[in-house]
């Protein structure tokens, strides 16, 4: 993509004609308030960001190191761990110098790639908690089959896919946004590049971005919901129809934390980029991405695995955990 051609701003010759030259950035507005509130949301941000990545970093070394937990679930929630650690570290070190900076300029290059990474990672989420849901529903109603049917290799195409959809997702997303001329201004009202502060900036006519924005993202939204709803109604009926009141409780223990971190991501993805108008609520925007770019992956390694009992013992046995 030739980005220096495709988004311009206006220059003023001395002979008064105005003509368009190359934007070489963007300056992210990030959260309006004074000294004491950048300070406050700085050590509020710094302090979130670190936790996700700590306890991401916890769950990948985890799965990784303790050969017990090398199974279908567990492979999925390390690619869920890795995607929730690049997911905010696109974002947040950024984010986080431009608290401490009076420029808070990114680069155009800079711009599109954090954007590319940020599409990228969180369509290729919401392919693997649909995938994650089909995991569960396979080893609740169909045990005799699943070391079969979710065997390594078919687990490697499974997260592969999700990447290669979260790749052309991106891929059009980015092409598509970056094509636009940027000449009336480059001040982004954004703690970083979100596609809907980037529509809102552009000078030209924004329809077709919104409406494949929308149609996309609502097909990428309401297909992978429909799949997570699918597996866990016929696991909630196979889970009904056990004899076992401990294992009920058990398995519906676990679904639950599931589905309370699916319904978080989908919910807030869902309010700023699957409904009309989602793009004209810029204030409101900001606090959304806060709750799915940075507090979803900071607590999903406790809601998914933390307070899982096979991660408590893998912990202990790797001395990472009092006993």
């Amino acid at each position: 993509m030739d980005t220096e051609v495709r988004a311009m701003t206006m220059s003023l010759h001395g002979n008064g004609n105005l003509s368009l030259v190359p934007l070489q950035e963007f300056v992210l507005e990030g959260f309006q308030g004074g000294l004491q509130t950048q300070a406050l949301l700085f050590a509020l941000f710094l302090a979130l960001y670190m936790v996700a990545v700590l306890g991401n970093l916890t769950m990948i070394m985890v799965i990784t190191l303790d050969a017990r937990l090398h199974s279908p679930m567990y492979f999925l929630l390390k690619n869920l761990s890795f995607l929730d650690l690049c997911y905010s570290t696109v974002i947040y070190p950024k984010a986080l110098a431009n608290f401490l900076s009076s420029s808070k300029a990114i680069s155009f290059g800079g711009c599109a790639t954090q954007f590319f990474f940020f599409s990228m990672m969180g369509t290729t989420e919401a392919f693997l908690l649909a995938v994650m849901a089909y995991d569960r529903f396979l080893a609740i109603c169909s045990p005799l089959h699943y070391t079969i049917t979710m065997c390594p290799s078919a687990c490697a195409r499974l997260v592969l896919g999700c990447y290669s959809g979260g790749f052309l997702n991106s891929t059009l997303q980015t092409s598509l946004t970056f094509s636009l001329p940027f000449y009336s201004s480059n001040h982004i009202n954004h703690f970083f590049c979100d596609l809907p502060p980037l529509l809102r900036l552009s000078c030209a006519d924004t329809a077709l971005n919104e409406l494949v924005m929308f149609c996309i993202c609502g097909l990428i939204i309401v297909g992978t919901i429909l799949g997570v709803l699918v597996s866990y109604a016929y696991i909630t009926v196979t889970i009904l129809r056990m004899s076992s009141g401990a294992g009920r409780h058990k398995l519906f223990s676990t679904c639950g934390s599931h589905m309370t971190a699916v319904s978080l991501f989908y919910g807030t993805v869902f309010v700023m980029y699957a409904q009309p108008g989602a793009v004209e609520s810029m204030q409101q925007g900001k606090v959304v991405s806060v709750f799915y770019t940075l507090v979803i992956p900071m607590l999903n390694p406790f809601i998914y695995s933390l307070q899982n009992k096979e991660v408590k013992e893998a912990l202990r046995r790797l001395g990472l955990e009092e006993s």
